[in-house]
């Protein structure tokens, strides 16, 4: 009888019918990182694949993922100019405003991400506005304007925001502005466990965001902590959070599956651009089955417990699991 379970086990049909985790091109939301200009498409170093680019070119990208299946974007703007407000941030006119309503013109099918945050757009860097005389956070002033930009994606026809500052109260602050101003039923995927990480380097090229001065451990969470970990996810859910999210992802498997077990939200992980250049990396230099080892990757982040993966390997996934 053991003999025969174990050659049923083998059988391809019957393994897929009793796998426990799967992952689902549904299950995935691609980055694009926009600029001004038209006809840019600037691959950057640090990671392979991934590029800065115009909107024209975020057009002609959009098709692509929808021939792959993937209809989920997240949205990161680099301006011409940056200041110490991050001011191209709150205008209507500004690089995120302007490709919101041109993805939803052109592709009112795909669902609309857009990251609310300061660290692309400010020239020092950091994720709020700056006390100048302690050369900190001023974590009010970000929320007040956090806010303004909020309403401003909004306005423009994003279908959901992520705060990714992780400012004290982002939420809730948001969420009333959000509701104020006529917007109830605008979902927020909260970056409710957002670590200072060393896994980030990439992204700061791509998004050209790299602090001019100190980092950002003041307002992300000590990579030790864990029950702080849980309880800011927790905190995020009570002020109105739909969505919650770990970020970085592949080193805190155990944060993901505690918070999934405290929170009845559905859970994001962010598959961070470190974790990605690693594998582009090794790929490479052929020391890995990269495709085997992608997989087991994204299964990984299911079988923790995660609903949503935000991956700069989308693409690649949705590839390998139409075959």
């Amino acid at each position: 009888m053991f003999q025969r379970f174990r050659r049923i086990r083998l059988n391809k049909h019957l393994r897929s019918l009793v796998r426990e985790t799967h992952v689902r091109v549904d299950d995935l939301i691609y980055p694009l990182f926009i600029r001004s200009g038209e006809g840019i498409k600037t691959e950057v170093a640090s990671m392979p694949g991934v590029f800065q680019m115009s909107i024209d070119e975020v057009l002609k990208e959009c098709i692509e993922l929808k021939e792959l299946g993937i209809y989920s974007i997240i949205l990161f703007g680099i301006p011409e100019v940056k200041d110490s407000v991050g001011s191209d941030s709150l205008c209507e006119h500004g690089i995120i405003a302007l490709s919101i309503r041109a993805i939803k013109e052109a592709h009112p099918d795909m669902f609309v991400v857009t990251d609310v945050c300061f660290c692309e757009y400010t020239d020092h860097g950091h994720c709020g506005i700056i006390d100048v005389q302690n050369e900190t956070v001023n974590n009010d002033a970000t929320l007040e304007l956090s806010a303004q930009q909020a309403i401003l994606h909004a306005k423009a026809g994003a279908d959901m925001i992520a705060p990714s500052g992780m400012m004290d109260g982002i939420i809730q602050t948001l969420r009333e502005a959000l509701d104020g101003a006529g917007f109830e039923n605008l979902p927020i995927m909260s970056y409710s466990t957002k670590f200072a990480s060393g896994y980030y380097g990439p992204f700061r090229d791509v998004a050209e965001s790299t602090p001019s001065f100190g980092d950002r451990s003041s307002y992300q969470m000590d990579p030790a902590n864990r029950r702080e970990a849980i309880n800011e996810s927790i905190s995020d859910e009570m002020q109105g959070a739909d969505i919650l999210m770990v970020k970085p992802a592949l080193a805190y498997l155990d944060i993901v599956r505690e918070i999934k077990d405290n929170t009845s939200l559905p859970l994001a992980v962010y598959n961070v651009s470190g974790e990605y250049a690693m594998l582009k990396l090794a790929q490479k230099h052929d020391l890995i089955d990269y495709d085997r080892v992608l997989m087991e990757t994204m299964i990984s982040f299911k079988r923790a417990g995660a609903d949503i993966i935000i991956s700069y390997h989308a693409k690649e996934v949705a590839k390998l699991l139409k075959k």
